[in-house]
């Protein structure tokens, strides 16, 4: 269960990070109109989106691969326990 867990989390990561990613085109795409104070104001507002979406996918990341990496333990730790019993 830890693994599939870990495998949406790290799904979920990616999907922030392509969240960030479109919206960083998104707003490239905007810079190109001319400059109006509600550009400005839309500029500052993704970037303040990206930055909590890198952020966000970061920490979920994170978390994912420490589960994924957790739930591999218990069986090598298993499988060792096998061999001292031998």
């Amino acid at each position: 269960m830890n693994r599939v867990l870990a495998v949406l989390q790290l799904g979920l990561a990616l999907i922030l990070f392509l969240f960030a990613l479109a919206t960083l085109v998104n707003m490239i795409l905007i810079t190109t109109r001319p400059e109006t104070i509600s550009v400005v104001n839309t500029l500052i507002g993704q970037i303040v989106v990206i930055v909590c979406l890198v952020a966000l996918g970061r920490i979920v990341m994170k978390k994912g691969l420490a589960r994924f990496s957790s739930s591999r333990q218990p069986e090598a730790g298993a499988a060792d326990e096998q061999q001292d019993r031998a």
